[in-house]
């Protein structure tokens, strides 16, 4: 019904889909042999953002005009969307008995939260990268291609990357390697393909951030974007570095010190992970709301762990932030000359973002210390790792 209903509100108010429209431009290029990165797409002067690999996996998006292009990328987001709360739900621990029926309800409710919705609106890739990623997280560490789905990721929107990172600092060094050597591969592949393309997107237009858009937006919920609009500039300087840089190394030691707390803490590998995420998420020069899909598996945990009157209220809480498309409320989306009450409403995610760092870092020590005091040591000389990663075996409710 949820579906359905979503389907009539698209209709009824229309989609531009404008980033499969620069996807399809993007198939277009490759398959004409034109200059990828000159690219723009008419009516939007939107140009190629992605690396040239990424270009070539668009190519089959131009068999199809644009009206049936559109229907079969909502149908696939559909489909993928219910694979990212099924992963999701795995990563979590959810017991297996229930969670086809969690599968259809949580499918038929993320729809609707500001991430998602605004995938399906603009026809993004996003829920196919969580999918790749998640795909590589809920496998076994034994499993000799954990890695691939992650490398795939990073070939194709880069930011993935610091999943290879978590995984060689929580030990999962021969996955790590996969995942940068499946990287390695797809980038020699575009080379191979593409030279002039290659050359010119590593070594000019992946470091210049005005490509991908405006920072001070308010679609752009990274913590530089917030900084942005706190200051009224469009460039935050020394300031939005330094935060980032704080966030960068403090957000990925909590989640390493999560993912390597196996022994002490719940699902510590699951929270980790959205850990990882999340620090992505904030460094990031921009992360447009739709990015911010790693809602749906830290939903997945809170709600599996909402069995106290504390824990269910901050399920809410967050449900309600990411349902709420708050941001779109901003008077002005240009980001600047906001008034300081529409501060937060304009940059809701990154304070989220940083509650969970804050919140998963304060379990984990905690977890830590009560271990140490019960074995007598240090609460960082644990042992830091479980025998098996298996989220059958680490993740059980």
């Amino acid at each position: 019904m949820s579906l359905a209903v979503f389907a009539c509100f698209r209709h009824a108010h229309g989609a531009t889909m404008v980033d499969m429209l620069v996807y399809r431009a993007e198939g277009q290029a490759v398959v004409r042999g034109e200059d990828l990165y000159a690219m723009r797409l008419p009516g939007w002067d939107l140009p190629a953002t992605y690396p040239p690999f990424a270009a070539m996996l668009f190519v089959p998006s131009t068999w199809f005009d644009v009206s049936t292009l559109r229907v079969l990328v909502m149908l696939l987001n559909y489909a993928l969307l219910a694979l990212a709360v099924h992963l999701s739900l795995k990563l979590a621990g959810w017991p297996r008995q229930h969670r086809p029926a969690v599968v259809i309800l949580a499918t038929g409710l993320g729809i609707w939260l500001e991430p998602v919705f605004t995938t399906f609106q603009y026809g993004q890739v996003n829920l196919g990268i969580l999918c790749l990623v998640l795909w590589d997280l809920t496998r076994s560490d034994r499993n000799r291609f954990k890695g691939v789905g992650i490398g795939l990721a990073t070939a194709i929107k880069i930011t993935p990357g610091l999943f290879a990172v978590y995984l060689f600092l929580t030990g999962r060094v021969r996955a790590a390697l996969v995942s940068a050597g499946t990287f390695l591969a797809a980038g020699l592949i575009g080379w191979a393909l593409l030279p002039d393309a290659s050359y010119g997107f590593w070594t000019t237009y992946l470091w210049d951030p005005s490509r991908v858009g405006v920072t001070v937006l308010v679609d752009n919920q990274s913590l530089r974007g917030a900084v942005c609009r706190l200051l009224d500039v469009n460039d935050p300087g020394l300031v939005g570095l330094v935060a980032s840089a704080l966030v960068g190394v403090l957000g990925l030691g909590v989640a390493v010190l999560a993912g390597r707390s196996a022994r002490v803490l719940r699902r510590a590998d699951a929270w980790g992970a959205v850990c990882a995420a999340f620090t992505a998420l904030l460094v990031s020069p921009i992360s447009w709301t739709h990015h911010w899909v790693w809602c749906v598996p830290l939903l997945a945990l809170l709600a599996v762990e909402a069995r106290t009157g504390a824990r269910r209220v901050l399920l809410g809480v967050t449900l309600l932030v990411f349902l709420s498309h708050v941001m779109w409320t901003v008077p002005h989306r240009w980001g600047r000359g906001v008034a300081w009450y529409w501060q937060l409403p304009g940059a809701i995610y990154p304070p989220i973002g940083i509650a969970v760092l804050a919140v998963v870092g304060v379990r984990v020590y905690r977890a830590r210390r009560q271990a140490a005091d019960a074995t007598g040591g240090g609460a960082w000389a644990l042992p830091a790792t479980a025998p098996d990663r298996d989220p059958a075996l680490t993740n059980r409710t």
